[in-house]
């Protein structure tokens, strides 16, 4: 499993998230505060509080480059 901070601070950056990784068969969580929920629902993202940045868990055994290249434009660094 890998985990990264991510910003989905606008509605256009939640569904272009979304988009982007549900081209990918890893099962993808996103955990902010106490909530667990699957990062490819977007009425689950929208529960969210979306100002603060959100820990994605991407469960996958491998480093994969081409996922972490689309993920580029919402990571957090720092």
């Amino acid at each position: 499993m890998k985990t990264v901070e991510i910003s989905l601070n606008s509605i256009d950056k939640v569904k272009s998230f979304v988009n982007v990784i549900t081209k990918f068969d890893y099962d993808f969580d996103l955990i902010s505060g106490r909530y667990v929920i699957d990062a490819k629902s977007i009425m689950g993202i929208f529960s969210l509080d979306l100002s603060k940045p959100i820990q994605l868990n991407i469960h996958m055994e491998n480093e994969d480059a081409e996922m972490m290249a689309a993920l580029e434009p919402y990571l957090i660094t720092e």
